[in-house]
């Protein structure tokens, strides 16, 4: 086993999924087949190439639905969607960075739900989570998954914890501070009162990564991400955090369904942009997301890469948001996760 990354103590098969091959083809070219030819506007814009900053690194979660997205805008308005990858401190460095860019839509920002956790573990954010940027559109949801190694004797989530009561002190990866699945984690911690260290990453898809080299034995991250991994045999799903099981792995149960009520949530992805972007410009874009995200094939496109579409507009996101940024508050201050 490799040496896995320095260890954070803040506290804490199935055929419906398609490759990473496969999910390339998507953002390459066969998405092509859902995007009518570019439109003819009276206006501008876009009249060159869009930013799209992606708060994680790629592979993970953001990055999968951003460039599915974005090749259907660029195959829309005739237009490069471009994304670029801004990683770090859970999100706030490409969030800071669209923040500080101009507001004429020509910077996009694909913010994952932990925007409106950062607010609550973070005391120097460069940026206000609401009153900084423009809401356009609540995309799309993935639940998230307790995956380990194939390695790992445990079949289930309860054999999981008894395992961890058995040996304490061992790691789980997760793709960021305050991300869903670190707080999830540091839940099932709390309430369990487990000794679990937990071990950052920049992303998901590097979290995943570490887990399948046999570096860390567990990860929690999103259907989005591990879900091929899970379907190729290389990870092993104990529980689904959702409501309800995932209709990608319907034999596994969720952690309510094991006895784990209280650690039950998702992660969703949504669009954004600078204050001050002009409305005609975050109308435009809502549009069109909408659009791709009522058709048929994207959304069956969507669902085999573990989203669950949830196509929510300006005025319903600001106010989604604003109820997540309460919710998650009471969560970190139950987990006390917290970076200064």
């Amino acid at each position: 086993m490799g040496k896995p990354p320095a260890r954070d103590r803040s506290g804490g098969p199935s055929d419906f999924f398609v490759s990473r091959r496969r999910l390339s083809a998507f953002a390459g070219g066969s998405l092509a087949l859902l995007a009518s030819p570019p439109v003819v506007r009276a206006q501008a814009y876009p009249a060159r190439p869009v930013r799209a900053i992606v708060t994680f690194a790629p592979g993970g979660t953001v990055d999968v639905y951003a460039r599915l997205a974005c090749q259907h805008l660029s195959q829309k308005f005739g237009q490069q969607f471009v994304v670029e990858n801004v990683a770090g401190a859970t999100g706030n460095r490409g969030t800071a960075q669209a923040a500080r860019s101009a507001p004429d839509g020509y910077t996009l920002l694909f913010a994952l739900s932990t925007h409106a956790v950062n607010p609550s573990i973070f005391s120097n954010l460069q940026y206000d989570p609401v009153a900084d940027f423009v809401p356009i559109n609540q995309s799309v949801s993935s639940t998230h998954v307790l995956s380990v190694h194939p390695s790992v004797t445990a079949g289930n989530a309860r054999d999981f914890v008894a395992d961890l009561r058995a040996r304490p002190n061992q790691n789980y990866a997760h793709g960021g501070l305050g991300t869903q699945g670190h707080l999830l984690a540091e839940r099932l911690k709390v309430t369990q009162k487990l000794d679990m260290v937990a071990v950052t990453f920049p992303g998901a898809g590097p979290a995943i990564q570490a887990v399948v080299g046999n570096q860390i034995s567990s990860a929690w991250t999103t259907m989005a991400s591990a879900g091929p991994m899970i379907s190729g045999g290389r990870l092993k799903a104990l529980a689904v955090t959702g409501e309800r099981r995932s209709p990608l792995l319907p034999n596994v149960p969720t952690m309510a369904e094991q006895g784990f009520p209280e650690i039950t949530g998702d992660t969703w992805v949504g669009i954004m942009a600078p204050r001050g972007t002009p409305d005609e410009v975050a109308t435009t874009i809502n549009r069109e997301v909408s659009e791709f995200l009522q058709q048929p094939a994207a959304r069956q496109r969507l669902a085999d890469v573990g989203f669950d579409v949830v196509n929510k507009g300006p005025a319903e996101f600001a106010r989604s948001l604003r109820d997540e940024i309460v919710f998650w508050r009471k969560v970190v201050e139950e987990t006390k996760v917290r970076i200064e």
